[in-house]
């Protein structure tokens, strides 16, 4: 082959793997969550350019605050990703730059386990979020020359700069949506999200006639706690009910934080008399597990207002509802104990 045929077959070659590329662009530009981005990113990778595996790696622990962290992890992290120590993933990219490999003898035991099985050739490459390294991109093929180490790797640069670019702009995304629906400091769902998912439950009660109520809870002596223990504490208080009571109610129950001390807990397809158990079943429980804080045990209790809705009422009716029985409930416990 002339010099000239070789220039224009590399031409081609070029434009055949731009043209790959601009397709994978396209297609996880139009995606809307961050697990569908990378669902249609890793199969069309694998896809077009024809390899034998693609994977992502993460790295553990992530540099960036919010991906793997508390409230913000996402189906994805469990189901798309393997871990990879960050100071391992880091050794591969010093510059940043994409590694390439067809002699992995010695890799197979630095990388994931059973990853590279059978695989003759790998290319790593590195994705960058707020000028971090958190992740790579790792190819495997069966064929020994497809990674080699003298190979370019101006298009896998190009291709790593848009996938992080494009997941860049849905994590925050994402990350705003998140704020805005659940409470920064609990973790749990708030009153805008609360207001969101009862009236989907009303209408549902209306169409179809199923049972529906809600437990209005406060923590007693919160001002107490506060004005002894001091504010960290009192934050502390409320992460621990927040947590207690989202792990103590059913998963199609949601928990919410309404406001300061007061949450709000949506029981579907439960009647009154399921409610009231429910509510006793709650406050039994933080009689019975006092808080544990600085080495000693923080008696804790809670007080709950149950409100069974009615199909012709609104939100606030319910809640109004709640609430009074809510402050029922804690003037009789306070006269009870003053008796």
């Amino acid at each position: 082959m002339s010099e000239l045929d070789q220039l224009i077959e590399y031409s081609k070659n070029n434009e055949a793997i731009a043209r790959k590329l601009f397709e994978i662009e396209t297609e996880i530009l139009a995606c809307q969550s961050s697990s569908e981005l990378l669902q249609q990113l890793l199969n069309s990778i694998k896809e077009k350019f024809e390899l034998t595996n693609i994977h992502l790696l993460l790295a553990e622990p992530t540099p960036i605050s919010y991906l793997l962290s508390g409230n913000m992890q996402k189906p994805w992290h469990h189901q798309l990703t393997r871990q990879i120590p960050k100071d391992i993933l880091a050794k591969f990219h010093p510059t940043g730059k994409p590694f390439l490999s067809n002699q992995l003898t010695n890799i197979i035991n630095i990388l994931p386990k059973g990853l590279i099985v059978n695989e003759q050739s790998i290319a790593l490459i590195p994705l960058t979020l707020e000028n971090k390294l958190f992740g790579s991109l790792l190819f495997t093929d069966h064929n020994k020359e497809r990674f080699d180490s003298d190979l370019g790797t101006f298009h896998l640069e190009q291709l790593a700069v848009k996938v992080s670019l494009c997941l860049s702009n849905v994590l925050i995304r994402e990350q705003l949506e998140h704020m805005a629906h659940y409470d920064r400091l609990t973790g749990v769902a708030n009153r805008r999200l609360m207001e969101e998912s009862i009236e989907k439950e009303l209408i549902r009660q209306r169409r179809y006639g199923v049972p529906f109520s809600i437990l209005f809870i406060d923590c007693d002596k919160f001002k107490q706690i506060n004005d002894n223990y001091g504010h960290d504490c009192g934050d502390k208080v409320l992460t621990y009910v927040a947590t207690q009571l989202t792990e103590l109610i059913r998963e199609n129950d949601t928990c919410f934080r309404y406001a300061g001390d007061e949450f709000v807990i949506t029981l579907a397809s439960q009647t009154y008399t399921e409610a009231v158990m429910a509510a006793k079943r709650l406050s039994d429980f933080f009689i019975n597990n006092p808080m544990q804080y600085e080495g000693q045990k923080l008696p804790l209790t809670i007080s709950c207002g149950v409100a069974a809705s009615k199909a012709d009422e609104n939100i606030d009716d319910l809640l109004k509802r709640a609430d009074k029985h809510l402050y029922q409930q804690k003037n009789s416990a306070t006269v009870a104990y003053s008796k």
